[in-house]
Parts: C-alpha cells; structure tokens; sequence
C-alpha cells in the first residue's frame, strides 16, 4: 500500500524538476518492475522487445519522413495556390484557403506541427498584406494546423491504435467525419468575421494553372487514403507509398529537393525517431506490465462504483483530457493513459474507435492552450510574436474545437458512419 502511494509521488516530484518523459517513463517502469514484478528488472527489456516487435511501428518513422520531405519542398506552396483560387470569390476567400490549406497539406504531411511550419509561413504574410487581422490570421492558421492531428494519416492515431490495439485503419477511416466537422466550423468562422473584406472574383484561368501546378499534391491524399480504404494496402505499406511518392514528387516532378537536401531530411528525421522511439518502448513495456498485473480491470471494477452513467463519463472524461493536453503533449498523453482509460470507455459501452477519436480530439485542443500547447509554442518562431498575445488570437477557435468536441463525443455516428 505505501509503495503505491510513493508512486505518484515519485511522477509529481519528476515532472516538479522538469525531467523529460524518458526519464519519467524509465523511473516509474523500473518502480513497477522492482516492487510489483519480483524485483525482475530484464524484464522491462523482454516486454519491451516483444511490443516493438510489430510490423506497424514502422509506419511512425515513415510518414514522419513523408511530412518532412514535403515540409522541405514545394507542395505546400502548390496547394495554397489551388486553396486560393478555389476561394476567390467568396467574401473572405483568403481566410478560407488557408483553413482549407492547412487541412489539405495535414492530409499529406499527417503532422499538425509540420503543417503550421510550411503553410503558415507562405500564406501568413499574405493574409496580412491583403489586410486581414494580425490576431484572426495568427489564430486562424494555429488552430487548423492541429486539423493534422485527426485528418488521417495521423500519427497520434496510429499511436492509439497500437496503444490499446485498436485497428488504425478504422481510427483513420472514423477521424474523416470529426475533421470535417471541425474544418466546416473554422471556415464558417473565416467567413462570417471576415464579411467586410472584399471577394477577389474568380479567374478560371488562374484555377486551371493552379490545378496543373499543384496536381501531383492534391493526388497524394486520393492515393494514400483511397488505397488504405479500399484494402489495396495496409497502413503501414501507405506510409511507405508515401515516403516514396513524396521524394519522387518533390525531387523528379517539382525538382525543389536535391539529394543533399534528402540527406539532411533523413538525418532530421533519424534524430526525432532516436528520442522518440526510447519513450514508445518504455510505454509499451509498461503497457504490458499493466495487463499483466490486471490494473486495467481493478480500475473498471472501481469506476463501476463512482460513474452510474454513460454521460456523466464522457463529461468527466473529457474534463480531465482538456487538462491533461494543458500540461502534457499528445503523444505523451496517448502513450501513458490510452491503455488505462480505453478499458474504462468500454466498460461504458463507448466503442474503442470512437473513444479514440474523443481522446485525439481532447488533446487536439492541447495544442493551442498554455502553458504546453505546442502550436502555440512554435507559432512564436513562425509569427515572431509574444506568447500571450498568440494565445488570445486563438481563443474563439478554442471554443469552436470545444463546440466540435462536443458534437464528436456525444454524437458517435459521425466517427462511426463509415465503418460500422
């Protein structure tokens, strides 16, 4: 009893001396072995070995270099050229192709952070010069770069799906309702406060150079999606589709990368997956060490004492994932608590691959509040501005992803139209 007790006492005084998740995740996973495992610390390496051992891990590293490629070249410009000239004659036409741009470039690139970096840097100073708000652009362009979050391929999502082994197609397939439902309310916003601003008018010829230009991105998404969806191929072989398309695009057809710029993409990549994948093993191992000692069903048996309904858990649960994603990352977030709390949604009668959908989308909105919001973080570097000031910029697009949240969690047919 008091060596659980000292537990989470032991994560609090890490994370009060700010110790990285490595470190955190080392210490507790030795704990547990050490008081609750026979003191067999090998262990930790055999457990960890044998949830590694899985064909769909490498599906992480591959689209991560995917969105890095396309980050680096020039498919993010080519697709605010399409985004703008589809736009052009609605009042606001420019709000609405960077919302629609940096959803469609989240499709591709499957990285929030990555689609904030090469699409907010091109269309940010454009947005201004044509005299949209510094804070409604600054706003604007955080919040739909987290669309990458749940738009599929999404790594958060894969990470679920191996977390609480939940099938990742079905995860990408159920985020297409949620996103559309979060990208229709953040145009509906670009255009309703955005009313006073003039329309462009449409140039058909300007729409048809820009579809020539940009036609080798816009298929990316058909390809990777309409395989995966179809059973052409699985996940993980889609991540390596798209490695392949993304290289051959970016450095054969729009010849914007040489092969010394594929080197330092890969070296980029390399070093993310070194300090990535240290973590994802230690979760995993844990992962099984709670399995193994039952921890999922005491607490479903405890739960079942304190929650008397399925509403009363989807507030509650919510709640608490709308604080953690204030003060942990999303892969964080998913690594530590996906295997503990999807237990807990069952017992409820949530299906997993809605739940995991309410999860993403809970700590989707991590990204855009302090004190750890990572789009909030990096938006200071892309936009050069304070943090405070980036942080009330996206205040009305917080309550209108708590809006969606909403719709998402109580609503599961939107998640689960399309498989079930």
């Amino acid at each position: 009893m008091i060596a659980a007790l000292c537990l989470p006492l032991i994560v609090l005084a890490l994370f009060a001396l700010r110790q990285n998740l490595l470190v955190v995740l080392g210490i507790v996973t030795g704990y547990a072995y050490a008081v609750w495992g026979g003191g067999v610390l090998t262990n930790i390496v055999v457990d960890a070995w044998d949830a590694v051992n899985k064909d769909i891990l490498l599906s992480i590293p591959l689209y991560i270099l995917a969105g890095n490629v396309m980050s680096r070249g020039a498919m993010a410009g080519r697709l605010i050229r399409v985004m703008r000239a589809v736009s052009a004659p609605v009042p606001g036409g420019l709000a609405i192709a960077a919302v629609m741009s940096c959803a469609l470039f989240a499709a591709v690139s499957g990285s929030g952070t990555v689609t904030l970096l090469a699409v907010g840097g091109v269309i940010y100073p454009a947005l201004l010069t044509a005299g949209y708000s510094k804070s409604f652009s600054i706003g604007a362009l955080c919040a739909a770069g987290t669309l990458g979050i749940i738009i599929p391929p999404s790594i958060p999502l894969i990470l679920y799906g191996i977390m609480t082994q939940t099938s990742i197609a079905d995860l990408f397939i159920a985020g297409l309702g949620p996103a559309a439902v979060l990208l229709t309310l953040m145009t509906g916003y670009a255009v309703i406060s955005n009313l006073h601003m003039p329309a462009t008018g449409w140039s058909g010829a300007e729409l048809r150079a820009a579809l020539r230009a940009g036609i080798w991105a816009l298929l990316m998404p058909v390809l990777i999606l309409g395989g995966i969806y179809s059973g052409y191929f699985t996940a993980t072989e889609s991540a390596a589709v798209a490695v392949v398309y993304a290289i051959g695009v970016e450095t054969l057809v729009y010849r914007e990368l040489g092969f010394s710029d594929l080197y330092d993409i890969i070296g980029q990549t390399t070093r993310l997956l070194g300090s990535l994948f240290p973590v994802l093993m230690l979760a995993l191992s844990l992962n099984v060490f709670l399995a193994y000692q039952q921890v999922p069903e005491l607490l479903v048996a405890t739960l079942g004492d304190l929650v008397t309904s399925r509403t009363g858990f989807l507030i509650g649960m919510n709640v608490f994932l709308l604080g953690i994603g204030c003060i942990m990352d999303i892969g964080s977030a998913i690594l530590i608590l996906a295997p503990v709390l999807q237990p807990l949604a069952a017992a409820q009668g949530i299906d997993p691959v809605h739940f995991g959908i309410i999860v993403v989308v809970n700590l989707e909105i991590g990204y855009l509040t302090p004190p750890l919001g990572l789009n909030l973080i990096v938006a200071m570097t892309v936009f050069r501005e304070e943090f405070w000031m980036i942080c009330r910029a996206v205040l009305p697009f917080v309550g209108l992803m708590l809006f969606g949240l909403l719709i998402v969690a109580f609503v599961p047919e939107l998640s689960l139209f399309l498989i079930r």
